[in-house]
């Protein structure tokens, strides 16, 4: 029997291929995710709130007037005070580009021997099941890309590049890489630190396009 999907799942896709919620200043409010996980995503002029809290306590809090408020850090400390969990960094979400307008160029090779690259101990925290990869078969890889489920079972990529690597266009490379690997017709997103001007950068030019803004809740 097929596992149920948070519908959360379904408002990410739909926005993925640009059918997101209407853009009126609302709020969706949505049960927590699994674990339990909490998120807030900014979409255009519209919020998810996914989160194990009532919907009257959380529109108490918000004046509709101020699209923002919802990714304000007012709101996300009390958010985080309701849940008991830290707020994560506000992250830039995007979307890549379909699999075959992506640049398949770059050889690389799945890995099963680098679960203690900080990449992928980091992806391993946030997503239960991941596919590792890199441009080298053996020894230490230039690029490690990792792809695998997500925030409501979406499809996450994350990628690093070595500080001697960087400033060749392998960060784009591993991008444009990363949408070539998921071949069931769902989209691909990432997440993005907006001050990090160069993965920001190197994601736009693999055809990634931002469709949003998303801060996770980690339990204490």
């Amino acid at each position: 029997m097929a596992t149920e999907r948070h519908p959360l799942h379904e408002i990410l896709v739909e926005a993925a291929f640009g059918r997101p919620p209407l853009a009126n200043g609302g709020v969706t409010m949505l049960p927590a995710l699994a674990g339990p996980r909490h998120c807030v995503i900014g979409l255009t002029a519209h919020h998810v709130i996914a989160a194990d809290i009532d919907e009257q306590t959380v529109r108490s809090r918000l004046d509709r007037s101020d699209l923002g408020q919802p990714l304000s850090a007012a709101f996300l400390l009390f958010l985080a005070g309701w849940l008991g969990a830290e707020p994560g960094p506000i992250d830039l979400l995007m979307v890549a580009p379909r699999a075959e307008q992506a640049d398949d160029s770059l050889e690389l090779w799945r890995r099963a021997d680098l679960g203690d690259h900080p990449r992928v101990r980091r992806a391993t925290r946030y997503r239960p099941d991941v596919a590792v990869y890199g441009d080298r078969q053996t020894g230490e890889p230039d690029g490690v890309l990792v792809v695998g489920r997500g925030v409501a079972g979406r499809w996450e990529m994350a990628y690093e590049v070595a500080p001697g690597a960087r400033g060749r266009g392998l960060g784009r490379r591993l991008a444009s890489a990363a949408a070539t690997l998921v071949h069931d017709g769902e989209p691909l997103f990432a997440q993005v630190a907006p001050g990090n001007a160069a993965s920001v950068r190197a994601c736009l030019a693999a055809g990634f396009r931002p469709i949003g803004s998303e801060v996770l809740f980690v339990p204490h």
